[in-house]
């Protein structure tokens, strides 16, 4: 692995009605097409769940498989599982010993997530825990290469201030959801969970342990690099 990517963070936002949606369309295209679980994954969250447009999708499950190679993390965290379409594109870079533990509030999304993990080649490697992730987190005596933190928005703080002190040197967040539809753009911000990733965000700029870049895809991604 190389040594300026021993440890990774993502946080990452889903937003395509501030995006050209031509282009978003023209980007996915020209994506490497999913694997036969991912699109069975895609299509049973679109058809049967309230909340499907929260799925990562090709673009950015694309982009988080594509990092998680480079990095080849030993360990991964992801925050918020949904129906387990981002810890497979995540697990796909592991090294051979690597594990993924992934947190999930719900308990029928995680229901969901395990099925399909159970259809994976790296079933073995993927750890499912159901729950709170406030309290689940302390109790994972691990060290982080990757983590990504897609759940709750009010906790984002929480969630980073959590994991950043386990990240290894040089590590890396990701973190989804950083321009929450936009909302975060506008002089006035209405509603809690806009607020709460506007506070995320000028958290992580603050924060002198690291160095960030948020990216504009899909609904907005900050990437987060422990100095």
């Amino acid at each position: 692995m190389h040594p300026g990517f021993r440890g990774l963070i993502f946080v990452e936002v889903m937003n395509a009605e501030i995006l050209n949606p031509l282009a978003e369309a023209y980007a996915v295209q020209h994506c490497t097409d999913e694997e036969e679980l991912l699109q069975e994954v895609a299509a049973y969250t679109r058809e049967t769940h309230r909340h499907a447009h929260m799925i990562s999708g090709k673009l950015q499950g694309r982009f988080l498989r594509m990092i998680s190679k480079i990095v080849r993390p030993n360990r991964i965290l992801e925050i918020g599982t949904f129906t387990g379409y981002s810890a497979l594109c995540l697990a796909d870079g592991l090294d051979k010993k690597g594990l993924l533990f992934t947190i999930e509030q719900r308990e029928e999304d995680a229901l969901n997530a395990q099925r399909f993990f159970n259809k994976s080649s790296v079933k073995d490697r993927i750890i499912l825990r159901v729950g709170n992730a406030l309290e689940i987190i302390p109790e994972l005596k691990e060290n982080w290469d990757l983590v990504f933190i897609d759940a709750d928005k009010t906790n984002y703080i929480n969630y980073y201030e959590l994991a950043l002190p386990r990240l290894n040197r040089h590590g890396m967040m990701i973190a989804d959801n950083v321009l929450f539809h936009g909302q975060v753009l506008n002089d006035k911000m209405e509603g809690k969970n806009a607020k709460a990733i506007h506070a995320f965000n000028d958290h992580v700029k603050q924060d002198q342990r690291v160095e960030q870049v948020l990216l504009t895809v899909r609904d907005g991604l900050m990437l987060v690099m422990k100095k």
